[in-house]
């Protein structure tokens, strides 16, 4: 799909289908009065009356079609709501995965132009884009191919932005910008909803392999090695699988660089629970415990593509948490990285063991910040439902930038609290800890003091996905399945970083 901008006034472009973009409560004949348009007069009274009809308001995803004959180049001309005026970053976004989905898989829009009221804002190019081909994405790789059931899609060949006030450059850097991450965020999607039969460890490390260039090197640490550093904690959650744990780093060192940031993501690639099983519908979408490696990964390669000048350390885990003959056991100690012994009361509270010794490993760096991401415990779905993610962090500023960061990617996050107090429920007679705490009690702050332990004071954030990563529905620029939550938010995170760096 060809990105474009086109400045000529809107009653003067062609194409497939020409969208007007009109606020909620805005009145489409005011909106359509806005200078520069050059619609006739016979055109601006029809499309009022049609307006006043169907009584159209200008909601979010409300469509009204005008099909003009000679009267405009445009052979199908649409008013769009675009939703409340306020957040209009996100409501773009929104708009452009709804106009994705009506406009974007038929087969006669081959060019589809778009006035959306950036009004030079080049910015809302970059968040049209991402929704338009996040609204577009789906999994349809394992059905069989049916004109019926299964269409082959065929992408729109030009996706044009109507704007007389924009720079060609700002719009080339910010189109491109949402391309690269939207793309990225579909490229994790993918890999949350391959099922766990293919997606395994060793074929997650493949993967990040094929990520590495110029400036992104991969590397492996297969079971020995990391028997021989000492990464008891992980290896014990692998014990039952017969997958081997693939222990995996990403390392991004563009030319210049203005911040240091490690990423690390859950990367249990299949999570039965081990011998604290999982009952038959909780094991139903497990394949998607690994969503913070997908995310991690899709940063890693998105952030690279786009040259931001920032150095990222990304870090995965990865294993499978399975009831096999050598599983860990309820009872059984465990020695992590930094020295730690940890009693395993729960098997099903594998993640963050794995995350203790990925966290231990990049805070040896001291890098300026550490955010990991993980699908970590139901009680944050039980907290703040599949509307936002958990943060928890040692440290406010970083709370307050990657909170800022995913509200400019159109993603929720809701502090919840590191008390003191939560380290009671994890002590353990036998162990310096549990990984476990109180049942039933603040499991999510509870699983966020465990991974505090291991990250020796450099600041840190560590997001709860657990909520966010699936969703069962459709709606604006999601898809059922993965949803790769967070690969945006700490884009943008990043970017802002090396901008401010910059000032």
């Amino acid at each position: 799909m060809e990105l474009k901008l086109e400045k000529e006034p809107l009653g003067k472009i062609s194409g497939d289908v020409v969208v007007f973009g009109v606020f909620l409560d805005e009145g489409v004949d005011k909106a359509l009065q806005e200078p520069g348009l050059e619609l006739p007069e016979a055109v601006l009274k029809q499309l009022t009356e049609m307006a006043a009809f169907e009584k159209f308001k200008g909601k979010s995803g409300e469509l009204l079609s005008f099909y003009p004959g000679d009267q405009l180049p445009a052979r199908r001309f649409v008013i769009a709501g675009l939703g409340k005026r306020d957040d209009f970053a996100n409501t773009v976004r929104k708009a452009g995965a709804s106009l994705a989905r009506h406009f974007g898989s038929k087969e006669q829009y081959r060019r589809v132009c778009l006035a959306i009221r950036t009004n030079g804002d080049a910015s809302l190019v970059q968040t049209a884009v991402e929704g338009w081909l996040l609204g577009s994405y789906s999994f349809t790789l394992h059905k069989t191919r049916n004109e019926e059931t299964n269409p082959e899609r065929k992408p729109v060949a030009e996706l044009v932005f109507v704007d007389s006030a924009m720079d060609d450059d700002a719009f080339a850097r910010s189109s491109r910008a949402g391309r690269v991450i939207a793309e990225s965020t579909c490229f994790a999607r993918d890999l949350i909803n391959e099922p766990a039969c293919n997606m395994t460890p060793s074929r997650l490390a493949q993967i990040a392999a094929s990520i590495s260039s110029e400036h992104v090197q991969c590397r492996i640490i297969e079971e020995d090695e990391a028997a021989r550093i000492g990464m008891g904690s992980f290896l014990g959650v692998s014990r039952g699988s017969h997958q081997p744990p693939k222990f995996i780093e990403l390392r991004y060192t563009p030319a210049e660089s203005r911040y240091f940031a490690a990423v690390v993501g859950k990367g249990i690639t299949f999570d039965s629970g081990g011998l604290s099983l999982k009952t038959a519908q909780g094991m139903e979408t497990m394949k998607y415990d690994m969503s913070g490696a997908a995310v991690t990964l899709a940063v890693v390669k998105a952030i690279a593509e786009l040259e931001v000048p920032v150095r990222v350390l990304a870090v995965i885990a990865a294993c499978e948490n399975m009831p096999g003959g050598g599983a860990l056991r309820p009872g059984d100690i465990l020695t992590a990285m930094n020295g730690k012994t940890i009693e395993v009361n729960n098997t099903d509270a594998e993640g963050r063991l794995t995350l203790a010794d990925a966290l231990a490993w990049v805070c040896k760096e001291k890098p300026d910040a550490v955010i990991d991401i993980a699908t970590l415990t139901g009680a944050v779905v039980a907290a703040l439902g599949k509307i936002a993610a958990g943060i928890m962090s040692n440290n406010e500023e970083l709370v307050a930038a990657v909170t800022a960061a995913g509200r400019r990617g159109g993603e929720k996050f809701w502090q919840l609290p590191l008390f003191d107090e939560y380290k009671e429920s994890l002590k353990s007679d036998v162990a310096d800890l549990k990984n476990a705490g109180s049942r039933g009690e603040a499991g999510s702050s509870s699983a966020g003091m465990f991974l505090k332990e291991f990250v020796d004071n450099v600041p840190w954030a560590h997001l709860d996905v657990a909520g966010t990563a699936w969703t069962d529905k459709e709606k604006d620029e999601l898809t059922k399945g993965g949803t790769a939550f967070g690969v945006r938010t700490i884009c943008y995170f990043l970017m802002d970083k090396a901008a401010k760096k910059a000032e």
